[in-house]
């Protein structure tokens, strides 16, 4: 079980990776998932994780007071901005729009309530 929950995380990582570059695929979920399942395999990979110069201090803030650093909110905006943007820009049809515009702003409403790292 144990290889199962590190080979989970160690995806959850790779996942967070490309989402550093990507900016549709969401970065800290997937280092808390990480995190999460490093916690239940290998308090090495664990400690690596939260040791990370970038990484660790999002997950600690997470995991002390649920809270997101601004640097990051501003980060999330920014990409939500320009998903919303490119879908203007593609023409996506209207109630596809309206679904994007709920779900994004119901993502920025939490993101910016929960207190800054």
């Amino acid at each position: 079980m144990q290889f199962l929950w590190a080979g989970l995380g160690l995806l959850c990582v790779a996942l967070a990776a490309i989402g550093v570059v990507l900016p549709l695929l969401p970065t800290v979920p997937f280092l808390l998932l990480a995190a999460f399942f490093f916690a239940r395999s290998s308090s090495r990979l664990h400690n690596w994780l939260l040791s990370h110069r970038t990484f660790g201090p999002m997950i600690i803030d997470w995991q002390q007071s649920g809270a997101i650093r601004p640097a990051a909110k501003k980060a999330a905006t920014i990409s939500v901005a320009a998903v919303f943007g490119l879908s203007l820009i593609f023409s996506v049809p209207s109630h596809v729009l309206i679904i994007q515009a709920v779900v994004l702003s119901g993502v920025m409403i939490f993101i910016w309530t929960r207190p800054n790292g």
